[in-house]
């Protein structure tokens, strides 16, 4: 998660992220260049007497100033089309996981599993203990195996809303009555966090998103525990 003072992306928790991270300093990279060029070109410029009354075109100059830019736009835009390919791809995922956008909080619900559904509220600042961060930790986690792949399924029951997870390079649209997909992958265990990013009104900045990594073992006990207790639940409620 992002902490005080940090000026950088956060580390990277999936290959996506990573290969984002590698295009944004490949592209500064690039930029630093540009900006160095540019103004030692200038500088140069305001410091030479050389004039000249004759000079009145400079055809290889300018084609050189023509051509070198639309260069440096294909070294931008065939590692971004490649980025841009890879997190619209959807390769065997072994587990969904829906989420529904609601003012102000989030629902998810397990696919793959009989009624495995909870929402997802944040936990109060009043409530908050030592262990938790303000505005960002919820009541209900969401678990997910790592080195897994995932589809997640997003969509909204009243107004727009974001799903929203920097450190997994993951930013989808929820939109009433539309779902949209996007697919990922956790590298380490630990605790992910996320917000929504897209204005949906007055308790906005409220509806935090948090992800628990855990191994594929702790991801089926967890399931089976979850399983047992609706099964509990359910016998007191005919007896």
């Amino acid at each position: 998660m992002t902490t005080w003072l940090n000026m950088s992306l956060q580390d990277g928790a999936s290959p996506i992220m990573e290969q984002l991270i590698f295009f944004h300093d490949h592209t500064l990279m690039i930029m630093l260049m540009i900006i160095t060029t540019v103004m030692y070109m200038m500088t140069t410029l305001l410091w030479n007497k050389h004039t000249s009354r004759f000079m009145l075109e400079g055809q290889l100059i300018e084609t050189t100033w023509t051509i070198t830019p639309a260069i440096i736009l294909v070294f931008i835009a065939m590692p971004s089309l490649r980025l841009l390919y890879l997190m619209d791809e959807i390769h065997n995922p072994a587990m969904t996981l829906k989420a529904v956008g609601h003012q102000w909080y989030w629902s998810y619900e397990y696919s793959d599993f009989t009624k495995l559904e909870f929402d997802s509220y944040m936990i109060p600042q009043e409530e908050n203990q030592a262990s938790t961060f303000r505005l960002l930790d919820t009541d209900n986690r969401i678990v997910l195996p790592m080195n897994s792949p995932i589809r997640l399924v997003v969509t909204a029951a009243d107004v727009l809303h974001s799903w929203t997870i920097p450190s997994l390079g993951v930013k989808t649209d929820a939109t009433p009555g539309r779902l949209n997909q996007v697919s990922f992958s956790i590298n380490h265990p630990g605790i992910l966090y996320g917000q929504c990013s897209e204005i949906c009104g007055a308790n906005h900045s409220f509806m935090p998103i948090t992800i628990e990594s855990v191994s594929a073992n702790q991801f089926i006990n967890w399931v089976s525990s979850l399983s047992e207790s609706s099964d509990d639940w359910k016998q007191v409620l005919v007896s």
